[in-house]
């Protein structure tokens, strides 16, 4: 099926683009990776009158820090983060473990962290990850820019605080010290599926017991998850050595956060091949085990060279 006709510009700089966006009155849609919305104009999902290509404004594909921030500019592809070096300390790890998620290396050669922001899918990796961190989502209109936090920016499905004239410029993470360990898992039927759920955790451990936990969840509800309740019951909990069997004990404290995340954060919806209480047991599962992995990652990096200059 081909796309309806549509008119087609490609500014060269941020300033030029929002200004197409501004004339076009919600009648546009922006071209980045394409990974989505090419698929969407060719099944007539979406019809825009005019596609605005943002491939040549060379200021978003761009990364750095300022020292507690990492800034992902529009136009950084999801291939990057395939190496944890790419973005310094456990940020790094945690982006390393989400990317290999995302569909396959054709794709990810291609498609940018910031279009699944625009995009909004409920399943969708980048966006749990910015979830459990409280991403900030930086967005530049005719009438000036502004900055989303991520509890702020998802409505539902492909709904954000996103207006149709602004343009979604670049993403920022917090960095993470290196008293903080990562994890991310997720479930799906097969390997080319979305995920059935994700979990993205962090837990930072200080005087031997969880200062702070972050649970980022997708695909269990219509939009991303933080799992607040599964967070407080961590805090303060004592940091026991993960045990290294694939079990975990029914009364450690991270599978009472899974439960806790299964029937508090949650809300999810049924698919074909997933019930509602088939995704609260695999929520359950999965942010145990995600929690495990976070705890095992922290151990490891305290333990290596980089933590001792924590």
């Amino acid at each position: 099926m081909k796309p309806a006709a549509f008119d087609y510009v490609v500014p060269t700089t941020v300033p030029e683009a929002v200004a197409v966006l501004g004339a076009a009155r919600g009648k546009a849609q922006v071209l980045a990776g394409g990974q989505s919305l090419i698929l969407d104009m060719r099944l007539h999902r979406v019809r825009p009158g005019l596609v605005v290509d943002i491939n040549r404004i060379a200021e978003l594909d761009r990364m750095g820090t300022d020292g507690t921030t990492l800034r992902v500019g529009a136009l950084v592809r999801h291939g990057v983060f395939e190496s944890a070096q790419s973005v310094p300390g456990p940020l790094g790890a945690l982006f390393a473990r989400a990317v290999v998620n995302i569909a396959h290396p054709p794709i990810r050669s291609r498609g940018t962290m910031a279009g699944s922001f625009a995009w909004a899918h409920p399943a969708s990796e980048w966006c749990a990850v910015g979830t459990a961190l409280d991403a900030g989502i930086e967005l530049r209109s005719l009438e000036g820019g502004r900055t989303v936090a991520a509890r702020d920016y998802f409505h539902g499905p492909h709904r954000t605080a996103r207006r149709a004239d602004e343009l979604l410029t670049a993403v920022r993470f917090p960095l993470l010290g290196y008293d903080t360990g990562v994890g991310f898992l997720e479930h799906r039927r097969t390997h080319f599926c979305f995920a059935q759920v994700a979990v993205a955790a962090t837990l930072t451990v200080r005087d031997g017991v969880i200062a702070e936990a972050r649970i980022g969840l997708a695909n269990c509800a219509d939009r991303p998850v933080r799992a607040r309740a599964a967070e407080q019951s961590l805090l303060g909990v004592e940091a026991r050595t993960p045990v290294d069997g694939y079990r975990l004990p029914d009364r450690h404290p991270f599978v009472r956060a899974g439960r806790i995340s299964a029937a508090q954060d949650a809300a999810p919806v049924a698919e074909p091949y997933a019930d509602v209480e088939y995704k609260r047991q695999a929520v359950a599962v999965l942010v145990a085990r995600t929690l495990r992995q976070a705890a095992r990652d922290q151990r490891s990096r305290v333990a290596g060279p980089e933590g001792g200059h924590a």
